[in-house]
């Protein structure tokens, strides 16, 4: 198979560390072009190509010279959260398959631009929502798909991590979340939790979202931690924070089950997606790394006791893509998620095949930022979600995929 030649939209933090694994891991692929808004982050991605491949590759500031590049075959977006769409849709028209960063939506509006570009282009989009593919999300999935765990009921997940430092060094850094935080109140970043809920719940295979309602606290983290920082951000005294520091979202599916997500970012705590699975025969708890399962396990939940179990989930239970390359993915840094994730867009890009999180998944877990604005911003008031597929999720009928690291 040729070499699949591969345009990098965005040097910044999350671009240089995604373009490392790609360098690194994959001799089918080559990264022919990079561009940042900031030339020396451009020539930063430039430089670690020449050191890795010994090749140049094209450098640019304009996004839209790399999509329309004629020697770009994909493009890969890791830029600012409010560019996302924009990109995606320009590289889908210029008839360049696109795989694009996590991050919520500005409007719903969006969302159906993005569907939109697809169904008109028929070129494939794919989020690259690594957290589908960590080991215990994937394992938990395996068990689900084996009925091990009942009839799912329930899940919950959060984007838990303190985020201050970053949040407040935005400027310093040219990092979009500043600018977010200080201006919008949402779950701003829902598909780490969201995506693996997804897929264990066949959102849009089968089932989908149908209305959401998010609450907010208020915003006191930023302002504090700035406040006992002031010597480092004195830009940042006087700045008020729109952002609620827990933002909580309830989310009902048509199949009757319900998902919570919990935005923590800006007060101090340690890191957790709180990824749980609550079903009629078992559960799993991120939270303490706990599995329980119905007939086997006690009848009362001993926490002390399960604390720990859930490496058997991920050994009992491991997903066959685990099985396979979880060796070569753990080497691969940040958990194993990102080489599996790329690996998944790569193989779609090159057998020109539907991927695993297509436009649908991401229209659908990018619209809980925009409509959780609008619910927070009316008291919580529950609030429709749209169903992007235009009904083709209730026809969804599963067939074996061709592609090796799919989801279903």
């Amino acid at each position: 198979m040729e070499k699949l030649k591969v345009g990098c939209i965005g040097m910044g933090c999350r671009g240089i560390s995604m373009l490392k694994p790609i360098l690194n891991m994959c001799d089918n692929v080559e990264v022919v072009a990079v561009c940042d808004l900031y030339e020396d982050r451009a020539q930063e991605g430039a430089a670690l190509i020449k050191e890795k491949k010994g090749t140049d590759a094209f450098v640019t500031t304009d996004a839209y010279e790399l999509i329309n590049c004629e020697n770009v075959e994909a493009v890969m977006i890791f830029s600012a959260w409010e560019s996302h769409v924009e990109l995606a849709i320009a590289s889908m028209e210029a008839g360049k398959y696109v795989g694009v960063e996590v991050g919520g939506a500005y409007s719903v509006n969006d969302c159906f631009r993005l569907v939109e570009a697809y169904e008109r282009t028929k070129v494939p989009c794919m989020m690259l929502e690594n957290c589908c593919y960590g080991q215990t999300e994937l394992a938990v999935l395996h068990m689900a798909r084996q009925g091990i765990l009942g009839e799912v009921v329930h899940c919950s997940g959060g984007y838990c991590h303190d985020l201050r430092e970053e949040v407040a060094g935005g400027i310093e850094n040219r990092h979009y979340r500043l600018r977010n935080y200080l201006t919008r109140n949402c779950e701003n970043y829902p598909t780490h939790e969201f995506g693996p809920i997804a897929k264990v719940l066949n959102i849009n295979r089968g089932n989908r979202i149908v209305s959401l309602s998010s609450f907010s606290s208020k915003s006191r983290g930023m302002e504090a931690y700035i406040k006992e920082n002031a010597e480092k951000y004195p830009h940042l005294t006087d700045k008020k924070f729109a952002q609620g520091d827990i933002v909580t979202t309830v989310i009902t599916c048509a199949d009757g089950s319900t998902v919570v997500l919990t935005l923590d970012t800006t007060l101090p705590r340690c890191y957790s997606r709180g990824f749980t699975v609550r079903g009629t025969k078992g559960a799993y708890f991120e939270d303490g790394d706990m599995l329980f399962i119905d007939g086997v396990d006690t009848e009362h939940f001993d926490s002390k006791k399960y604390w720990g179990k859930g490496e058997k989930v991920r050994e009992e239970y491991k997903h066959p893509l685990w099985q396979k390359y979880g060796q070569k993915a753990k080497e691969a840094g940040h958990d194993g998620m990102d080489f599996m994730v790329l690996s998944a867009f790569f193989e779609s890009a090159q057998k020109k095949a539907l991927p695993p999180i297509d436009v649908y998944d991401a229209a659908t877990w990018m619209s809980i930022t925009a409509l959780s604005e609008e619910s927070i911003a009316n008291g919580g008031i529950p609030v429709g979600v749209p169903d992007f597929t235009g009904g083709k999720w209730v026809l969804y009928e599963k067939k074996e995929s061709n592609l090796e690291f799919a989801l279903d």
